[in-house]
């Protein structure tokens, strides 16, 4: 019999809903192959702040010989970038992302943050990313703030440096074109072959529509139809990385009844994004309602990179001169295993040349949101990542995700750079010669 002094000493361990699955935790057999991938442990060198270290801690408090609330576990579940690095050479195969997520959800459930710091969290995260129309009013108010030159006018007087928004304000590139309005856009291919359906994303439908434009047209050059299906919200990735499950299993649940119709791919271009879109099945696998749907959604849905790189294109005819350096998105070459399918695409650009960077794949730190709450380490790994991009003799930065993009200009121009960052369809794009293919339907 366990005395109550015993359960009072015995250290809180999991329970309630998203407990890290047991059998993923013993999956590690703890050799250290994951100890080189890894970003944080390149930066600091402690065991702790290893994929390696971060499952032992978890399975400690599984097993309560570690406390969930003790400090350290803390500070090393929300220290990890979530690169997924470690699963794509991980021997025995342990499905890394899942683990962390569920702990910080443990973490969100039990641990008793002032209520205050509860608020501001709800609403940084579901004032912009629970409603899209929310996110399209708050871009277009950013896009007015810029073309006013506002924004050039509160650089100058000090004023974002005195209130803390220096650093946010100048992650956001220039947003010159309106959002691109679910159901109000599509493109359609002469010769069409084949259909698809664009997710339109919270960030890259609002701060970045060209780029979503841009597949548009690219794919339409190549015989697919798109459409953006009406009702498509936040595919949920940022709310999953903080631990906030029950929000980002709503939004995985509209976005399943908004693609339902038929069986066309889905087709993303943030690499953030499909990576969360294509777990959909992992997240919902105890909705009995959903968890079927989820799966055969999760199966449709293709990085627009993966998409075009299985397919024959039509040779693009304008020449795209200079040369370019490919920064490897996280959730792109760790999470979905898509590496060579981007090169192809760049290969295919006539005039175009691929100088490769060292540590493409490293983590550049932007994480969703990782670099906005834990700066001091994203600016370590984004400079790191400055520096390798300045040891090319490229012009231009290509890459395939909005954080990445974000991180990327931001850093490049704290290292004295104005090096521009592009999407790979943003250059097929320009290849084909960015013919507007695109028919505006009513609201």
């Amino acid at each position: 019999m366990v005395s109550i002094k015993e359960m009072v000493s015995r250290p809180l361990g999991y329970s309630g809903p998203d407990v890290p699955d047991d059998d993923l935790l013993r999956a590690c057999v703890h050799c250290g192959m994951c100890l080189p991938s890894c970003p944080t442990y390149r930066l600091t060198g402690n065991e702790a702040s290893s994929p390696r270290g971060r499952l032992w801690m978890m399975k400690a408090v599984a097993d309560e010989r570690l406390d969930l609330l003790d400090p350290e576990f803390d500070e090393q579940m929300y220290q990890c970038l979530n690169c997924r690095a470690c699963e794509a050479v991980c021997p025995s195969g342990v499905h890394y992302g899942p683990l962390v997520e569920a702990a910080r959800a443990q973490l969100e459930e039990h641990r008793p943050r002032p209520a205050w710091q509860r608020a501001a969290r709800k609403v940084g995260m579901e004032l912009p990313f629970a409603d899209i129309r929310r996110m399209r009013l708050m871009v277009n108010a950013l896009r007015l703030y810029q073309r006013t030159g506002l924004s050039a006018l509160l650089r100058r007087t000090g004023l974002l440096r005195l209130v803390r928004m220096e650093t946010l304000e100048a992650m956001l590139p220039p947003i010159v074109e309106p959002p691109l309005v679910s159901g109000a856009e599509k493109w359609t291919a002469e010769e069409a072959t084949d259909t698809a359906h664009l997710f339109n994303g919270c960030v890259m439908s609002t701060v970045f529509p060209h780029v979503n434009r841009a597949a548009g047209r690219v794919m339409a050059h190549n015989g697919v139809s798109v459409d953006v299906p009406v009702a498509q919200q936040c595919c949920g990735a940022l709310h999953v990385h903080a631990g906030m499950m029950d929000e980002a299993r709503r939004l995985a649940r509209i976005n399943i009844d908004a693609f339902e119709r038929g069986d066309a791919p889905v087709i993303v271009t943030a690499a953030g994004c499909g990576a969360a879109l294509k777990e959909y099945g992992f997240l919902l696998k105890d909705d009995p309602k959903y968890a079927e749907r989820a799966l055969a959604f999760s199966e449709r849905v293709r990085d627009v990179t993966e998409y075009l790189g299985s397919r024959d294109l039509v040779p693009p005819t304008h020449p795209v001169a200079g040369t370019v350096t490919y920064q490897e998105p996280c959730h792109l070459a760790h999470a979905q295993r898509i590496t060579s399918e981007p090169r192809k695409l760049l290969s295919l650009v006539p005039g175009l040349t691929l100088d490769e960077m060292k540590e493409s794949s490293l983590c550049c730190g932007s994480a969703g949101i990782y670099n906005i709450i834990r700066k001091t380490m994203a600016d370590e790994l984004g400079d790191r990542k400055a520096a390798n991009i300045a040891a090319t003799s490229a012009g231009t930065v290509v890459t395939a995700n909005p954080g990445c993009a974000m991180q990327l200009r931001t850093s490049l121009r704290r290292n004295g750079t104005d090096m521009p960052v592009r999407h790979i369809v943003e250059i097929l794009d320009e290849a084909y010669g960015g013919e507007p293919r695109m028919a505006n339907l009513p609201g």
